[in-house]
């Protein structure tokens, strides 16, 4: 069945409006913390029980914070990677319920772009 708009708009079918279920909950942040070596990584984890992973050179950051970084409002990841004399850096986060599927992929994606020099 296709609702054809009355005016200004879009159809759509009554299919694409159903409900989806979505990936919800903390899940496992060894999903996230697999994926870097101490060949590469140091790892630390503090008296708060909150994991911190650094590059060996000092450029990447990642923060866990299980139960809210302090000082913020629910962030429970924390993504730094520092820049050079000609290109900024970026940061991001995630709030505690962000799912580790998530960070993992992001986590994934910006170690696939460094590169060794």
């Amino acid at each position: 069945m296709i609702a054809a708009p009355q005016g200004p708009g879009f159809s759509t079918t009554v299919e694409a409006l159903r409900l989806r279920e979505w990936l919800l909950g903390p899940g496992q942040a060894t999903l996230v913390m697999d994926q870097f070596s101490a060949d590469d990584f140091h790892l630390v984890v503090d008296d708060r029980a909150d994991v911190h992973v650094n590059s060996k050179d000092g450029r990447f950051y990642l923060g866990w914070f299980p139960l809210g970084r302090p000082g913020t409002d629910g962030e429970g990841w924390k993504i730094a990677v520092t820049g050079t004399a000609k290109v900024r850096g970026y940061q991001m986060s995630f709030d505690t319920e962000t799912p580790a599927d998530v960070v993992a992929a992001a986590v994934a994606r910006v170690l696939k772009t460094s590169q060794r020099v």
